[in-house]
C-alpha cells in the first residue's frame, strides 16, 4: 500500500525505526507543488513506515510506504498498489524490490513491463479469477459491501472554475448584497478601488483578505464605499469580499495601451480600431492554454458587445521554449546513511536512492559535490559516510525543469554578478531555437563570456590593450565580413533565429580579429549591429568612440550586397577526385581559361606522371577535377 506523504495516518502508524526518514521525505515532499508531482512520470522516491496492512480477503501482510506520486487531494490519498498492471505502480515495486504479481492475463513479462490494459481475465485473484476485469470491480464491491468493511461509491473530480478568488490582491468585484441577493454597482461608482486593510491575510474567521476592510460598505443613497459600522441593511449594505482572478485584468490589458490614459472608458473607439491586433504576442506554451485563451474569451466578448473589431486578439504567436535545468543526484545506499560516487554504483552492484541536492553545491563547472557545504547544506548529511573515487563525489546529472524542489534553480542576478547582464543575455539566445526547451550549460555561458572579450579586444588593439579605433578607409575585405554579418543578422532578427545571429557574431570576431581591423568604418557598425543583444558593451564602446547621444537611437546598418561580390575565387584542384592544390583565378574568369591556368601549372605534370588527362572537369567558383 501506499499513502500521500501527507495523509493523516502516516504519523499513526509509522514505527520509530524509520520516524525520522519519514519526517524528511515528507517534508521534501512538501516543497513539490501538486502539478510537479503530478508531471514527474520518470523519478522514483518513497519510504517505507515500518508498518503492514492486511489483505482483507488474503489476509497477507502488506508493506505501506509514503510516495509522492500519491496525492491527497485525489482519491482518499492511499492506493493498493497493482505493479504488474500500473506503470507508476511498476516502477515504484521494481525500485524498492517488491513482489510484481500477475493479476490480469494479457500482458508479455509483467516482471519486466507492466500490463495496463483493462481487458484483461483475472488470474491470481482466488474469488474473482476468470472474471473480466468489469465484472470483477461490482463481485469485489459486493464482497466488501458483504463483509462490512466498505461501500462502492462514485467520485467526482472538480477543478475549481469559479471566477472570484478569496485573496487581496485582485479587482474588487462591484456587488453589495441585500437580503444575500447581489445587486450590481452602477457604473459611476466605477473603478472600486481596493480599501485599505490591516493585512493581506485572511481572517480569523476564515473570512478573505477583504474582510479585514473597515471602510467596505455601499450606500445606496449615498452611492459611495462608507464605514462598515454604518451598515443597517435597509440603505447601506456588504460589499463583495472576493476579489476577481488574476486573468480578469491580464485578458484585456493590451488594449489599455491604446489609450492609457482615459478616465472615461478601457480605450477610445477610434484608438482601438486604430491599433487593431497585436502583432506579436510571444509567450511560455503554459501561455496556450491559460492566458491567451481567456483573451480570446474577453476579446470576442467586447466584439460582441460593439467595444472592439477584431475577432482575434493576437496576429501571430511565439511560445518560447522552456530554459531547463542540469539537476544533481547523490546517491543514497538503501537503508544506510551511505553515499556512494556514481560512477561506482555499476561495480559495487548495490541499490541506491537518489537524491537531489543544491547544483550550488558543485565545485565551479564540473560534477564533483563539495563534501564539507553538504555536510552543512542539510542534518541528514552530517554524519553520513561517503565512498568516493580518487576522494572524490562525483554526482549524476539529470536535465529537467528548473524548480527549487529539484535545487536546480540558478539565481539570473548571481549570473550577473559574476560574467554580466550581457553574457547572460546573449547565452540564453545562443542555446538555441527560441521555440524549443533547451538545458542550461554553464560551460556554454563562460564560451560566450570569453567571446565577449575577444569582441571588447577589438575596440582596444592600442598599447597595453588600450582603446584604439583608426581612420583609416576599410579594406574590401573587413567589408566584406562586416556586410555578411550584417545581413545575416537581419534576416535572423525577422525569423527570431537568434541563437544563429551569435554564431555569426562569433564568426565576424575571429574573421576580423585575424584581419587585425581597427577601421571606424567597421567598429562603428559593428557596434550598432550588437547591440540589441548586448547593449551594455555596446553602450559602453559607443561613448568612447566619441559619441553623446545613446547607441539606441542610431539607425541599424544598411547592408549592400556589392561588397559581398568577390574578385578573385581559390579553386581547389583535384586529380582522380582527391584534392592535391589550389589556384586563385578571377571570378569573371571562363572554364577553359581556368583549365588553362590548371594544366600549365608546374605541379599539374608531377600529378599526371607522364599520363594523358583524359577529362578535365571545371565548375565554375566550385572545383577542377582532371581525370587521369
Amino acid at each position: 500500500m501506499v499513502l500521500a506523504p501527507e495523509h493523516p495516518l502516516v504519523d499513526e502508524i509509522t514505527t520509530g525505526e524509520y520516524y525520522e526518514a519519514i519526517n524528511q521525505y515528507k517534508e521534501d515532499s512538501s516543497k513539490r507543488s501538486e502539478r510537479d508531482r503530478i508531471a514527474d512520470a520518470k523519478s522514483v522516491s518513497g519510504q517505507f513506515t515500518g508498518a503492514y496492512a492486511l489483505n482483507p480477503f488474503t489476509h497477507e501482510e502488506m508493506p505501506v510506504y509514503i510516495a509522492d506520486y500519491i496525492l491527497m487531494g485525489y482519491g482518499t490519498g492511499a492506493i493498493m498498489a497493482v505493479p504488474a498492471h500500473d506503470e507508476r505502480d511498476h516502477r515504484f515495486a521494481k525500485h524498492f524490490n517488491l513482489p510484481i504479481r500477475e493479476v490480469i492475463k494479457g500482458g508479455e513479462n509483467v516482471q519486466e513491463e507492466a500490463f495496463s490494459s483493462k481487458d484483461g481475465i483475472c488470474v491470481n485473484s482466488k474469488i474473482i479469477d476468470g472474471l473480466k476485469v468489469q465484472e470483477a470491480q461490482n463481485k469485489i464491491i459486493a464482497e466488501i459491501e458483504k463483509l462490512n468493511i466498505g461501500h462502492g461509491t462514485i467520485n467526482y473530480r472538480l477543478r475549481d472554475a469559479v471566477f472570484s478568488r478569496q485573496r487581496y490582491w485582485g479587482e474588487p468585484i462591484p456587488i453589495y448584497y441585500k437580503k444575500n441577493i447581489p445587486y450590481v454597482l452602477p457604473e459611476t461608482a466605477l473603478p472600486l478601488i481596493l480599501p485599505e486593510v490591516e493585512k493581506y491575510l485572511p481572517t480569523e474567521e476564515g473570512e478573505p483578505p477583504l474582510g479585514r476592510a473597515k471602510i467596505w460598505a455601499w450606500d445606496t443613497e449615498k452611492q459611495q464605499v462608507v464605514d462598515n459600522e454604518s451598515i443597517n441593511h435597509i440603505t447601506i449594505f456588504p460589499l463583495e469580499l472576493n476579489t476577481m482572478p488574476g486573468w480578469a485584468g491580464s485578458s484585456w490589458y493590451f488594449l489599455r495601451y491604446a489609450d492609457p490614459h482615459n478616465a472615461n472608458r478601457f480605450a477610445d473607439e477610434k484608438k482601438v480600431k486604430y491599433w487593431e491586433n497585436v502583432d506579436l504576442y510571444i509567450g511560455g506554451n503554459e501561455h496556450a492554454t491559460g492566458h491567451l485563451l481567456y483573451s480570446r474569451f474577453w476579446n470576442k466578448f467586447l466584439k460582441d458587445y460593439g467595444y472592439v473589431d477584431s475577432e482575434e486578439p493576437f496576429r501571430k504567436l511565439i511560445n518560447q521554449g522552456m530554459i531547463l535545468g542540469q539537476s544533481a543526484f547523490v546517491y543514497r545506499i538503501n537503508n544506510t546513511n551511505n553515499f556512494i560516487s556514481y560512477n561506482l554504483i555499476k561495480d559495487r552492484n548495490v541499490e541506491v536512492t537518489p537524491i537531489h541536492i543544491d547544483v550550488n553545491l558543485l565545485k565551479g563547472t564540473t560534477d564533483e559535490v563539495d563534501i564539507k557545504k553538504l555536510r552543512l547544506w542539510r542534518e541528514e548529511f552530517k554524519d553520513a559516510e561517503f565512498i568516493t573515487e580518487d576522494g572524490k563525489l562525483i554526482a549524476g546529472r539529470e536535465i529537467e525543469k528548473m524548480s527549487k524542489s529539484k535545487y536546480n534553480v540558478l539565481n539570473p542576478d548571481d549570473v550577473c554578478e559574476e560574467y554580466g547582464a550581457d553574457t547572460l543575455r546573449m547565452y540564453e539566445m545562443f542555446l538555441g531555437p527560441i521555440e524549443q526547451s533547451k538545458p542550461w550549460n554553464t560551460q556554454g555561458l563562460v564560451g560566450v563570456h570569453n567571446f565577449l572579450k575577444k569582441f571588447w579586444k577589438l575596440y582596444h588593439s592600442g598599447e597595453n590593450e588600450s582603446f584604439h579605433v583608426s581612420e583609416e578607409k576599410a579594406d574590401k575585405e573587413e567589408l566584406r565580413v562586416l556586410h555578411q554579418l550584417i545581413k545575416k543578422v537581419q534576416d535572423d532578427v525577422q525569423n527570431f533565429s537568434f541563437n544563429t545571429s551569435v554564431s555569426s557574431f562569433m564568426i565576424a570576431t575571429n574573421e576580423l580579429a585575424k584581419l587585425k581591423s581597427d577601421k571606424r568604418g567597421i567598429l562603428e557598425p559593428l557596434a550598432v549591429l550588437i547591440s540589441p543583444f548586448a547593449p551594455h558593451i555596446a553602450e559602453e564602446l559607443w561613448k568612447k568612440i566619441g559619441y553623446v547621444e545613446s547607441i539606441e537611437y542610431v539607425s541599424f546598418p544598411e547592408f549592400n550586397a556589392e561588397y559581398l561580390v568577390t574578385d578573385n575565387f581559390e579553386y581547389p584542384v583535384s586529380f582522380n577526385g582527391k584534392v592535391r592544390f589550389k589556384i586563385e583565378m578571377p571570378a569573371s574568369a571562363t572554364p577553359k581559361e581556368v583549365e588553362k591556368v590548371v594544366m600549365t601549372h608546374p605541379k599539374t605534370s608531377g600529378y599526371l606522371d607522364g599520363k594523358t588527362a583524359k577529362k578535365i572537369i571545371v565548375v565554375p567558383k566550385r572545383i577542377v577535377n582532371v581525370v587521369i
